[in-house]
């Protein structure tokens, strides 16, 4: 059953670090949020985490945006886009968390920490060894005017750290009900760095302050850092940052992987380019992301976006741990595209048949009729190469695959070769039904050979492989001349092996 409409505009953001190519968990975050704002009518601000100049790079910066294009997940506001927050890239908005920061601390929100790393590394361990929390101590929360004196004359150069409240912080997540946070167990933390430059801490809860998000969606990796986070929103209110609201939140399950591990974005099975790259039709591929915690309906796995719109209600989503099931996404991904109307399907080949040049008219109108026979065979749209690759080499071009070739042409296949070649030389009419006829003649009556094993040869002499398109449709589609140049090619190879 659908959410009842939310008495207020709503606005999330996706808001990814531009490090390394896409994951598919970063994939769901995207999809959860846009679904989010897009069945309540609302804004989806894309914002780019770009702070960290040594892990981020221009190029991971270009591919968020292609991937986020390639799978139809618009944004209202953000690059390419503008807005009225603009800029939507934090590394062009230091001045303002700069700004922020010295208010917070004027305000006396924050402070300045002059503890070196031994120091803070000697007193966790002695924490640790009291059975104490281990999180930072508060050393220099109220340091005199003599002590930060001296730590200058040493030349420390100091962090800039939140002073956290000494009450529990209590919100309700939208997944997860009520959760409590006890004031040792969330330490104040530092949101500016000992080189000025600001952290992940102070940055996303000022954005989200002026671009008046109102619903934060995303992985439940990052649960422990929002009770500072909301602490931090309510200071921000009080010194005129935004427009006073906090966030609702929402933390999603971890996806899982191979041996029930959390998913990594250095596990293979979770980039985003390795799905391109094989074929998956973006509505497959996040048709399965959705279920990934969520569903539509308890007996039904395959939708499309325009359902889950309509559908999509963070209460419903499921806290528990979701496991990535590969050949889950593949089943779903070959109904989506068995469903293709025939001219789009073969349009969506064309990447894949012809990557570095354009198709010619004859080439198209041969994949216009090509495309059918393999629909309902394929998963994903790269085994298109090795479907109808056949149809488009040229003359020369063409290979066996050996490894069905040393199974299927041998030389007891030499008595079906010659026959085809005679049966085939002369016949006018080059359609499925009279080559089946002649060839069912010739093979199956004449020679008393099995249909499987009479037409398996011919399958691997015209195609090159054992899995292929209908054979007497693939003959058709190649042609006579180039049927039988193929065949007795294959004839040549067994009769001197």
């Amino acid at each position: 059953m659908a959410s009842a409409p939310l008495p207020y505009p709503v606005r999330v953001r996706f808001c990814p670090s531009p490090t390394g190519n896409p994951h598919v968990g970063l994939v769901r975050t995207a999809l959860f949020n846009w679904a989010f704002a897009r069945h309540h009518g609302g804004t989806l601000v894309f914002r780019i985490e770009d702070t960290d100049a040594a892990r981020d790079s221009e190029e991971s910066y270009e591919q968020l945006l292609d991937a986020m294009r390639w799978l139809g997940l618009d944004w209202d506001e953000g690059p390419g886009t503008g807005g009225p927050h603009a800029p939507y890239r934090q590394s062009e908005r230091m001045d303002i968390y700069a700004d922020v920061a010295r208010r917070l601390e004027e305000a006396g929100y924050a402070y300045k920490c002059y503890c070196s790393t031994e120091e803070l590394d000697a007193r966790r361990n002695e924490a640790r060894a009291a059975g104490r929390p281990s999180g930072y101590d508060g050393k220099c929360r109220a340091l005199t005017q003599e002590e930060i004196a001296a730590y200058r004359a040493e030349e420390r150069t100091p962090v800039v750290r939140f002073r956290m409240p000494d009450e529990p912080i209590t919100f309700t997540d939208l997944v997860r009900g009520e959760l409590t946070f006890t004031p040792e167990n969330v330490p104040d933390f530092g949101i500016v760095r000992a080189n000025g430059a600001p952290l992940y801490t102070l940055v996303n809860p000022v954005d989200d302050a002026l671009m008046e998000i109102t619903h934060v969606l995303r992985g439940e990796d990052l649960l422990s850092s929002t009770p500072r986070q909301i602490a931090l929103y309510r200071a921000l209110a009080e010194i005129g940052v935004g427009n006073g609201t906090v966030p609702q939140f929402g933390h999603l399950p971890y996806v899982m992987g191979e041996g029930n591990k959390k998913l990594s974005k250095r596990d293979p099975q979770s980039s985003l380019n390795l799905y391109r790259e094989r074929g998956f039709l973006p509505e497959g591929l996040l048709n399965y992301l959705s279920l990934l915690g969520w569903s539509l309906a308890e007996d039904r796995d395959v939708f499309s976006m325009e359902e889950m719109v309509a559908a999509f209600d963070i209460a419903d989503v499921n806290a528990n741990p979701a496991r990535f099931d590969l050949k889950k996404c593949e089943a779903i991904n070959a109904t989506h595209l068995r469903a293709l109307r025939a001219d789009e399907f073969a349009d969506r080949l064309l990447p894949f048949l012809f990557p570095e040049e354009e198709p010619t008219a004859e080439q198209l109108e041969l994949l216009a009729r090509a495309a059918p026979l393999t629909q309902e065979r394929m998963v994903v749209l790269g085994e298109v190469t090795g479907m109808l690759g056949f149809l488009f080499v040229a003359p020369d071009e063409f290979r066996v695959d050996e490894a069905d070739a040393a199974k299927v042409l041998t030389p007891e296949a030499r008595p079906v070769l010659e026959a085809s070649v005679e049966v085939l030389r002369d016949l006018r009419q080059f359609t499925p039904e009279p080559i089946q006829a002649a060839l069912r003649t010739a093979l199956v009556d004449g020679l008393g050979i099995k249909p499987k094993h009479a037409f398996t040869p011919l399958r691997v002499a015209v195609t090159g492989r054992r899995v292929s398109p209908p054979l007497f449709e693939s003959m058709e589609l190649l042609g006579h001349d180039e049927t039988m140049r193929r065949l007795t090619a294959a004839l040549e190879r067994v009769s001197v092996s």
